[in-house]
């Protein structure tokens, strides 16, 4: 008898007999150049380190037993704290909403997840002399948080 709980995105239990994947570059529908690349880079990491599916190459998809597309929807990057001195930004808010897709060879969704939302803040520096751009080490573990969520939501959910 169940609980009646699920997560958020819905799945079926992947098939045994899906042993291998594709994961072709998301998508992105924002004006945010690469980070659809980061996102995808990060999810074949995860699946490699995390998983027993062998990720293929993108032009090998026909061969592949499953398919795992994405989508950037949305990123927003909004000051999040002030200097009450200079009464600038002193760091800055990371949003970025994505949807996954998990299909079979033959079409049939196994997971789906069409509002993951992952935020990250990082820090603004107005010292030139040491300025470090930290917004794309934020991107990077923004990318990693959604993989690591991405692989465990697909493993673990009924």
């Amino acid at each position: 008898m169940g609980c009646g709980y699920h997560t958020l995105g819905s799945a079926s239990h992947i098939p045994e007999d899906v042993h291998t994947i594709v994961v072709p570059f998301f998508a992105n529908r924002t004006q945010f150049s690469h980070t659809e690349v980061a996102l995808t880079q990060a999810t074949v990491h995860e699946l490699n380190t995390r998983t027993k599916f062998r990720v293929l190459p993108r032009e090998d998809a026909l061969d592949a037993d499953a398919v795992l597309k994405g989508t950037v929807l949305s990123e927003t990057i909004v000051p999040y704290t002030y200097s009450v001195t200079t009464g600038q930004s002193s760091s800055y808010m990371i949003t970025l909403t994505a949807s996954v897709l998990l299909t079979d060879r033959d079409g049939r969704v196994l997971y789906r997840h069409d509002g993951y939302t992952f935020h990250q803040q990082y820090e603004a520096t107005s010292d030139l002399g040491t300025f470090v751009q930290e917004d794309s080490p934020a991107m990077a573990r923004l990318s990693r948080d959604f993989a690591q969520s991405l692989v465990s939501d697909m493993l673990e959910s009924f």
